[in-house]
């Protein structure tokens, strides 16, 4: 029986992660490229083929694939451009796939794959109760409560967006590179910039979980994953441990929640 190989989407605003899920759970490669919602799936799978050939991975050598998108209209696109390149058909999460998770918030159905993949890792992989930080093209801070439950969050723009807002409006500041600076009181204005989007976001940050902590109590692990999360996490106050795979990682307990009763089949 060949080794299980499952491939994992996380399709999200700006970028797609193609994660690779062995049968111990490693994830490598982990590859990423631009999300493009004007490519068809023929494009996308030229694009996700190529890119994985790249790192030595033959796409017919997959055994499942899974599929997180916030980008609703994409999604018949991605699961058509997976049959092509490895023959399966891919499992969307959304409505009708099991996922172990009890969603407390006022509609269920309007909770996005991606939070509800991080929620599920944190769930499986972590202390609870838990906050998960996923730093992407919007910054979410949610909660699972020490019974297992997704009780909501916290949504606002991410820090790309605010950089770009800030460059676009006015007419003399330079794009700049989010990083530490040298010292919070700048000198000139590139380092002036990098200081008040850095800390602004770091103490934004540490301010949301003090308010989490004051409503829900003390967590017994804050969890951040996403671009940016490795060096804004650091500088912060709490004690924020970093996972880069979780959504991934999140996509692999549901694949397995799922497969047993909606296995993927090979194209015959």
């Amino acid at each position: 029986m060949p080794e299980e190989l499952i491939l994992a989407i996380d399709t999200g605003n700006t970028h797609t992660v193609l994660g690779c899920i062995r049968s111990n759970g490693k994830i490598s490669p982990t590859l990423r490229m631009e999300t493009n919602s004007s490519h068809t799936e023929y494009e996308y799978a030229a694009d996700m083929s190529r890119i994985l050939e790249l790192e030595g991975v033959d796409p017919k050598s997959f055994t499942g694939s899974i599929i997180s998108s916030v980008v609703p209209s994409m999604n018949e696109t991605l699961k058509r451009a997976v049959r092509l390149i490895t023959g399966l058909d891919a499992i969307v999460v959304g409505a009708g796939v099991k996922t172990g998770l009890d969603i407390g918030l006022d509609d269920p159905g309007t909770i996005a794959a991606d939070l509800v993949a991080t929620a599920v890792a944190a769930k499986e992989f972590y202390e609870l109760p838990c906050f998960i930080i996923d730093m992407g093209t919007a910054t979410t801070v949610t909660v699972v409560n020490e019974k297992g439950r997704y009780m909501g969050g916290a949504i606002y723009p991410g820090v790309g967006i605010s950089l770009n807002a800030l460059v676009q409006e006015t007419s003399l500041l330079p794009d700049i590179s989010v990083e530490p600076p040298k010292k919070a009181v700048a000198t000139n204005t590139v380092d002036a910039m990098k200081s008040g989007m850095f800390y602004s976001t770091v103490g934004g940050l540490d301010g949301i979980l003090d308010i989490f902590e004051k409503e829900f109590g003390q967590a017994k692990s804050i969890v951040a994953t996403g671009g940016l999360a490795g060096r804004i996490a650091p500088y912060c106050r709490h004690s924020i441990k970093l996972a880069d795979d979780l959504l991934l990682s999140g996509l692999d307990v549901i694949y397995h929640k799922n497969c047993s009763e909606s296995r993927n089949k090979k194209k015959r």
